[in-house]
C-alpha cells in the first residue's frame, strides 16, 4: 500500500538539501544564528509565495494551522519576529544561489532546447520595475517622489526560464548592468533598442558573443554591401554596413549587418547584428521571441507576491524576490515536466489549493482531475472467546 507525503513536502524534495546546506555555509547564512535555521526561513518564504501569503501574520499562521503536516518537512513554525528579523539580518544572498542549483538542475533533467536550429544559446536580456513608496522605503528612491526596484532579467529560450537576474535600485538603468554581465562565446543575446551601445557591440563581437536588436531612427551607416532578398516574403533587404557617425565609427569600426522586414500589415522593422550568417529570416524570428521576456515579466507580477513586501528594508526585499523567483523557476519546471497541459497560473492556483494534501505529486500533475485509487484500509481482527 502506498503512502505519501503533502504535496509541500515533495516539492521541497525537489531542492538538495546538501547542496542548500553548502550555500549555507559559502554565504555564512547563519553565522550568530540562535536555533532559527535558514532551511526553516526559506520554506516560510516559500510558503508565502505558493500559498499567496500576504503577510507575516498569514505566513506563520499559516504553516501553524498545518503543524501536524509538518513533521515530514524537517521544519518548524517560526515566530512572527523571527522570521522578520531574520529576512531582514540573514544574507540574501543564500537564496540568489539557491536560484542557480535549481535552475541548474532544470537543465539536466529536462534537457531543453530552443525552438530554433541553431544550436546556439538564445537568451533575451531585459528588466522590469517595481513601484516602491519612497517614504517607506527611502533607500529605493531615484527621484524626488519616486522610488523602486529594478529586476534585470536574463531569459532562456530553451524552455523560457529565467536564467539569471541582478536587483537594483531604479536609478540603475539596464545598459549599466549588461555591460558587468559577461555571456559565453557563440551566445545569441536579444534585446530592444534601449540597450545600444557601440563600444559595448564592439566588446560583445570581440568576446563572440552575437546579439540582435532594433535600428534606431537617427542610426547613421553607408551599406557596403547588399544581398539578394525574398521579396515574396516578409524579407525585404539584407544589407552589410558600416556606422558612418562621427562617434559611432570609432566605437564600432567593424561591420554590421541590418535585415529590413515588411508585416502583411505594412509596418516595416529593421534589425541590427553583428551575426553574418544566420538567414535573415531567421534573425527576424529570433528577435520576435524576444516578446517571450515581456509574457514572464506578466507573469511573474501577476501570479507571485513581488508587488508587496513583508518588510521594508534592502535585504528583506532582495529575500523576498529571490525566494519568488525560485518559485516560480519550481513551476516552470513542473509545467514542462507534467503530462498534462498546465497553463502556468491554472498550475499555480491548483497548487496552492493542494499544498498538504497527502497525493502523489506527480500523479496529481499528471492527472489533477482523476481522483486517487482508494486507500486499502487495514483489516481490523476481531476477538473471540473459546
Amino acid at each position: 500500500m502506498k503512502r505519501f507525503c503533502s504535496i509541500l513536502n515533495q516539492l521541497l524534495q525537489i531542492f538538495s538539501r546538501t547542496d542548500f546546506e553548502k550555500a549555507v555555509d559559502e554565504t555564512k547564512a547563519e553565522r550568530h544564528a540562535r536555533g532559527f535555521r535558514s532551511w526553516d526561513q526559506f520554506v516560510a518564504m516559500l510558503f508565502c509565495q505558493l500559498a499567496d501569503a500576504n503577510s507575516l501574520r498569514e505566513i506563520c499562521g499559516g504553516l501553524a494551522s498545518c503543524e501536524g503536516r509538518l513533521s515530514h518537512l524537517g521544519t518548524r513554525v517560526p515566530a512572527r519576529s523571527t522570521l522578520a528579523y531574520a529576512n531582514s539580518h540573514r544574507n540574501w544572498e543564500l537564496f540568489q544561489k539557491v536560484f542557480y542549483q535549481v535552475y541548474e538542475h532544470c537543465q539536466l533533467d529536462l534537457g531543453m532546447k530552443t525552438k530554433f536550429k541553431f544550436k546556439n544559446p538564445l537568451l533575451s536580456i531585459d528588466s522590469t520595475h517595481v513601484s516602491l513608496c519612497s517614504e517607506m522605503f527611502p533607500w529605493a528612491t531615484y527621484s524626488r517622489q519616486k522610488g523602486a526596484v529594478k529586476l534585470h532579467f536574463t531569459l532562456d529560450h530553451a524552455g523560457y526560464l529565467p536564467a539569471a537576474m541582478v536587483i537594483t535600485t531604479g536609478k540603475y538603468s539596464e545598459l549599466i548592468i549588461a555591460r558587468r554581465q559577461s555571456w559565453d562565446a557563440g551566445t545569441i543575446l536579444l534585446f530592444d533598442r534601449g540597450f545600444i551601445d557601440f563600444a559595448w557591440f564592439d566588446r560583445l563581437t570581440d568576446s563572440g558573443v552575437w546579439f540582435i536588436t532594433r535600428v534606431k531612427a537617427d542610426m547613421r551607416y553607408e551599406v557596403v554591401h547588399s544581398q539578394k532578398s525574398n521579396h515574396a516574403g516578409e524579407v525585404v533587404a539584407d544589407e552589410s554596413i558600416r556606422l558612418t557617425g562621427r562617434r559611432t565609427r570609432k566605437r564600432y569600426p567593424g561591420l554590421l549587418r541590418v535585415v529590413t522586414i515588411d508585416k502583411p500589415d505594412g509596418e516595416q522593422f529593421r534589425f541590427l547584428t553583428n551575426n553574418m550568417t544566420l538567414a535573415a529570416s531567421t534573425i527576424a524570428a529570433a528577435y520576435k521571441d524576444r516578446w517571450q521576456i515581456e509574457n514572464f515579466f506578466k507573469l511573474l507580477k501577476q501570479n507571485l507576491r513581488i508587488k508587496s513586501f513583508l518588510s521594508t528594508s534592502p535585504n528583506a526585499v532582495w529575500t523576498q524576490i529571490w525566494t519568488a523567483v525560485i518559485a516560480m523557476l519550481l513551476i516552470r519546471y513542473l509545467q514542462m515536466k507534467s503530462q498534462y497541459n498546465w497553463s502556468f497560473s491554472n498550475l499555480l492556483y491548483f497548487l496552492r489549493m493542494n499544498l498538504f494534501v497527502y497525493r502523489d505529486l506527480w500523479d496529481w500533475l499528471h492527472n489533477p482531475f482523476v481522483p486517487p485509487d482508494p486507500v486499502e484500509q487495514p483489516t481490523q481482527l476481531v476477538l473471540g472467546w473459546n
